[in-house]
């Protein structure tokens, strides 16, 4: 035996080509019995991880009920209390990406299910109904909606819009979805919905001023729920209340899920208990949601539900509905080029981009900026794209603090916010984008300390640089635009050379928020500044405080020190 593996050795040491030949093979048989064993079985899936649909395509999970959240769930089921405050429920279940792993497509039943047509895998899902006519003032669908210009699919917005319990979804030009529960418009042809989606080429996703839309179909009708209502207060019944809320229902058997669910039928985005007498409407100026009066002059128990306030003939609750107030939703460019060059300047982190998504609300026009982000035009900031120069735009974004830079622009708003909020802003940016977060082994690392050092001294800077160049500077603080848009809205559209329509500004109240605000939930247990960094900071806040004061303005406000 041993003569046999030397003669073996010594052959395949004058013939290694061969050699290395037979390796070769012989690894690629061990390959192919090892596939056709994996081919052989089934992958083995408990019953309560295979659920309707399992395995039916690549990109199209599970859609149990717990991934469209509450806007299906049974009545039965919904948590108490849970519609009126806070923000859209979104399921945080990962069941849908484990059923996608355990299904793992491998078996001939899987292939064969991956075979089958984009329509006939959507049908569990939601049902086209054809293609419709849009229009930018009086919009089809009038529940929510969002842009993506670069990844829309039909899933994804039939998913966003079910799981808000919408029961409709349309998708237009290639990259905007939109939401509603009636559909408010005439058919069109076919041939008019040609767009792709941005996100898969494979589907069609409207066309100009055309609505691909689909019927939501998870569910029978009395499941399904309206999601969230904003609560918005306790108010003074308007003088004229007909006038002002001209849609009102008599309710004996009231509750808040029942007015709010009459007005989101009535496609209007307030909601108004008045004992038995539901009111719907809009925010005007004869009922402007300003005047909040305390909560227990509306104290009064619903007659359809004991544990849940109904408000009286003489005082409402007011809800704010899922409709969205399309009076302030249309958007364009200038019609003319403009003279002036309009900044809108701010330090990173300090909410330039909310404050250009409630001027673009506010005015109708589209702002520009300094730079180009791809992020900020895939969600809907048109202006992104256009050179600053372009004087298309109402006005442009800019962090530049330069004189050279500064003097480019014949007028500015200059928005400033308290230093200790926009660093950790702008920090959580750059290390976890527009609505991320930066990573704790980042807050703890030697980022940070790095960071503060860097952008503390640019923060008092910009706002120095930006009063003794600027030609025109109008100061916005970022603490009183959230304490009281509406005023401060009016000066800054003022600044813009528009005339405020109050009925407007009043629509953007109820949009404020948009689609870059960072989420709340997530905060640092501890305090990241040190007691070093405080120091170097309080010198810099009383620098600006003194240069504004010296200009006849007022200084800063006072939550900017560190209690």
């Amino acid at each position: 035996m041993a003569k046999l593996l030397v003669k073996v050795q010594r052959y395949f040491r004058r013939k290694p080509v061969r050699f290395f030949t037979l390796l070769a093979l012989y690894l690629a048989a061990g390959s192919l019995v090892f596939l056709h064993s994996g081919f052989a079985r089934e992958p083995t899936v408990t019953g309560n991880q295979r659920g309707p649909g399992a395995g039916e395509g690549p990109g199209l999970p599970y859609l149990g009920v717990m991934q469209l959240s509450r806007g299906f769930k049974a009545a039965a089921t919904m948590p108490e209390g849970g519609r009126r405050h806070g923000p859209w429920f979104k399921s945080t279940s990962k069941e849908p990406a484990e059923r996608g792993k355990a299904g793992d497509y491998s078996s001939t039943r899987s292939r064969a299910l991956r075979g089958r047509s984009g329509r006939e895998k959507e049908e569990d899902r939601a049902r086209y109904i054809g293609c419709y006519v849009d229009n930018t003032r009086r919009r089809t669908l009038r529940g929510v909606s969002f842009f993506d210009y670069k990844k829309m699919t039909v899933f994804r917005c039939q998913d966003n819009c079910a799981e808000r319990g919408y029961l409709y979804a349309g998708l237009e030009f290639g990259a905007e979805c939109y939401c509603g529960h009636k559909v408010q418009a005439s058919n069109a042809s076919e041939s008019e919905c040609n767009m792709e989606c941005k996100g898969e080429r494979s589907n069609i996703c409207g066309g100009v001023n055309r609505l691909s839309i689909y019927r939501l179909e998870l569910a029978q009708e009395s499941a399904r729920r309206y999601g969230s209502a904003i609560f918005r207060g306790c108010f003074r019944r308007p003088d004229n209340v007909s006038i002002a809320l001209p849609v009102s229902q008599l309710m004996l058997n009231m509750s808040v899920d029942k007015c709010v669910d009459f007005c989101t039928e009535k496609e209007y985005p307030l909601s108004a208990l008045a004992g038995i007498t539901c009111h719907c409407g809009f925010p005007t100026t004869l009922f402007t949601l300003h005047e909040r009066e305390d909560e227990q002059l509306c104290a009064q128990k619903c007659a359809g539900e004991e544990f849940e306030s109904c408000g009286t003939a003489e005082y409402l609750l007011v809800y704010q509905t899922q409709v969205q107030d399309n009076r302030c939703m249309d958007r364009r460019f200038l019609p003319t080029r403009a003279k002036q060059l309009v900044a809108l300047a701010s330090f990173p982190g300090a909410g330039n981009t909310w404050a250009r998504h409630l001027i673009e609300l506010a005015t109708g026009f589209y702002t520009g900026s300094y730079y180009f982000d791809g992020s900020l035009y895939n969600k809907g900031f048109k202006g992104e794209r256009d050179h600053w120069r372009s004087g298309r735009t109402i006005c442009i974004k800019t962090h530049e603090s330069g004189q050279k830079e500064i003097e480019s622009f014949d007028s500015a708003i200059l928005l400033i916010r308290n230093p200790y909020k926009a660093l950790m802003a702008e920090f959580n940016r750059k290390y976890g984008g527009h609505i991320g977060f930066a990573s704790h082994a980042h807050w703890k690392g030697k980022e940070w300390p790095e960071f503060v050092a860097n952008y503390a001294p640019w923060w008092a800077t910009h706002t120095l640089d930006w009063l003794r160049y600027g030609k025109k500077v109008l100061v916005v603080h970022f603490e009183d635009l959230k304490r009281d848009l509406f005023v401060q809205l009016q000066r800054m559209v003022g600044l813009l050379g528009i005339t405020a329509c109050e009925d407007r500004l009043l629509c953007v109240e109820g949009q404020k928020d948009g689609n870059f605000k960072r989420s709340g939930l997530r905060k640092l247990e501890y305090d990241p500044y040190t007691p070093e960094m405080r120091k170097m900071i309080s010198g810099y806040i009383k620098t600006v405080d003194t240069a504004l004061k010296l200009r006849n303005l007022s200084g800063v406000p006072d939550d900017y020190y560190p209690r």
